[in-house]
């Protein structure tokens, strides 16, 4: 069917009988959200007829397409393949400034548009703009440099990528629809695609801090995204990861930045950030056929990380986006330390069995480590650091976490809630593994 003939009442009305939509509807009701077509009334009754019935998986990458193309496409003139990846979102998750600069160091481009913090998740431009100078939000030109030149750039999303996105974003987010499979993954894939990589790779978490509690859900969000970025032409994998506790023992954006550098600096690939890194690595060279199997790809990403090449990409990248050009030297000075640092300790001797990393995530948001409104400012300093992991043995007394804040009478309330947080036992538990499952 012409363009011309669909209107915003005849798609609603398919969807709202659960039908599938002609072939073009997609793409229709994607340009007109774009250019204002249709209302707010409209596209609210589109994401929620979307979110009672769903799409077909034709449907959803038409959509996902489409709303792509509302925007700027980017284009690339790089002497190797373009690659990106994206995760669903967890607490203590800053895997993205590790495998960027890492995988720079193996010959591939990396053009990575990432957002912030989100809820009780943390948002991978404030760790980096906790980096004095640093600037997530540039211009094309300096976005398109940096790539060529360092082979990794970690920047904010401009108003020109995927408008219609932006716009039926936060309908949704008024109308309590964003508990779609469908319209997840068009918001997702409609923005990464938008960067034009040659092949990506999916980050999905499940588990107490993540978004997805359980394996089910993660799993069918994962195989959502993946058919929908190979059939949209990118080859895409998928692996699903434990986060039923922080990735790294700290959160708070500078603290989560100190994690990455301890990570490049003293070559510590065998860390869970390091095991998580290395996997993801793989699995999009192999994507991108620049290994014959993911674990091929994986020992380039480990041995960029030992070598320190992946610091020296990591620190040109900081660099180049208006970061100190001395930050390998002195990161540790760069980054600032909190006002006052308060220790929690265990109530009761016993295991770690339980960590509840939502709960966690949102103190840090409290403490000022986050917004609670779009025009909060972030206090970079924030946050906790050493907590105690999964299946360690605590004594009574034992300092599980501290709390980095920037007053001490915040402190006792703070230290209550951490301790709520973390469930001490008598007997030790099943430590599952970091990688469940891996979705081709």
């Amino acid at each position: 069917m012409s363009q011309s003939n669909f209107d915003a009442r005849g798609i609603l009305g398919v969807l709202r009988r659960g039908e599938h939509p002609e072939p073009g509807a997609m793409t229709w009701f994607a340009n007109a959200l774009a250019d204002g077509r249709v209302t707010d009334a409209q596209a609210g009754a589109f994401a929620m007829a979307v979110c009672m019935h769903g799409l077909s998986h034709a449907a959803r990458t038409e959509l996902t397409v489409a709303m792509r193309d509302t925007g700027a496409v980017l284009q690339w003139d790089l002497p190797g393949a373009v690659v990106d990846k994206h995760s669903t979102g967890g607490v203590g998750d800053c895997v993205s400034l590790v495998l960027a600069p890492a995988l720079a160091a193996c010959g591939v481009f990396v053009p990575m548009i990432s957002g912030r913090g989100l809820g009780h998740t943390g948002g991978t431009l404030d760790k980096l703009e906790s980096i004095p100078g640093v600037k997530t939000q540039i211009d094309g030109d300096l976005f398109s440099n940096t790539v060529a030149s360092v082979g990794c750039a970690i920047v904010g999303a401009t108003a020109e990528i995927a408008p219609a996105d932006k716009r039926l974003y936060g309908i949704r987010d008024v109308t309590g629809t964003v508990d779609s499979l469908d319209l997840i993954t068009a918001s997702i894939l409609s923005k990464k695609l938008a960067a034009s990589p040659n092949a990506l790779v999916l980050d999905v978490k499940v588990g107490a801090g993540a978004f997805m509690k359980t394996i089910d859900e993660a799993r069918s969000l994962a195989r959502s995204l993946v058919t929908t970025a190979n059939e949209a032409g990118c080859p895409t994998a998928a692996l699903i990861t434990n986060m039923n506790q922080p990735l790294v023992p700290s959160l708070g954006n500078n603290l989560e930045v100190r994690e990455v550098m301890h990570v490049l600096t003293q070559k510590c690939s065998d860390s869970a950030i390091g095991e998580l890194t290395v996997a993801l690595g793989g699995m999009v060279l192999l994507q991108a056929g620049r290994v014959q199997a993911a674990q091929d790809g994986a020992q380039l990403l480990r041995d960029a990380i030992n070598d320190g090449r992946a610091l020296d990409r990591f620190c040109r990248m900081i660099t180049a986006l208006g970061g100190p050009d001395d930050f390998e030297q002195d990161w540790d000075a760069y980054l600032t330390a909190a006002p006052s640092v308060t220790d929690v300790i265990s109530l009761n001797a016993g295991f770690v069995t339980a960590c509840d990393g939502e709960a966690l995530g949102h103190l840090v948001v409290k403490l000022g480590g986050g917004r609670l409104i779009e025009s909060d400012e972030i206090d970079p300093t924030v946050g906790i650091s050493d907590l105690v992991r999964l299946g360690q043995y605590v004594a009574e007394g034992d300092v599980i976490a501290r709390i980095h804040s920037a007053c001490a009478d915040v402190a006792p309330e703070a230290v209550a809630h951490v301790q709520a947080a973390v469930t001490i036992s008598s007997e030790a538990p099943e430590v599952k593994p970091l990688i469940y499952e891996k979705i081709l």
